[in-house]
């Protein structure tokens, strides 16, 4: 394993919590491992593991970055890892109202509509 394969997975870990990176690593089959060494090495093992901004900024754009270009599928996920990242709520509603502005009310209202379901479910949870 490479030092960005390596230093990736405990970024990811970090960012994202050990209990949805197993659950990606059990669900990894041949056909798309290529995939998931390509999003460990590159996205995690180099953008987000750069020291050039924080990992707070970082989820700020990249809920901005999925809203703004109509990949909701990711953003419960990062909303989730904003607990992780330092990210605040106001962050986020920051970063969606750029997404407002800049690239559209449906995506960002969309978005928003996601995240308020996701840190409902997160609140939900710490009440367990």
């Amino acid at each position: 394993m490479s030092d960005r394969i390596a230093n990736g997975m405990k970024v990811r870990r970090s960012v994202l919590g050990d209990a949805h990176v197993d659950r990606a690593e059990a669900a990894k089959t041949p056909f798309d491992e290529p995939f998931q060494t390509l999003i460990t090495e590159g996205a995690w093992g180099t953008v987000w593991a750069s020291d050039g901004i924080s990992l707070r900024e970082r989820s700020m754009l990249t809920l901005a970055l999925l809203a703004a270009t109509g990949n909701f599928e990711e953003i419960a996920m990062h909303v989730r890892a904003t607990a992780n990242t330092g990210a605040s709520k106001r962050d986020v509603l920051e970063a969606f109202q750029h997404v407002a502005i800049y690239a559209g009310v449906p995506r960002a209202n969309h978005a928003l509509k996601i995240a308020k379901q996701t840190y409902a479910e997160m609140e939900e949870a710490t009440d367990d």
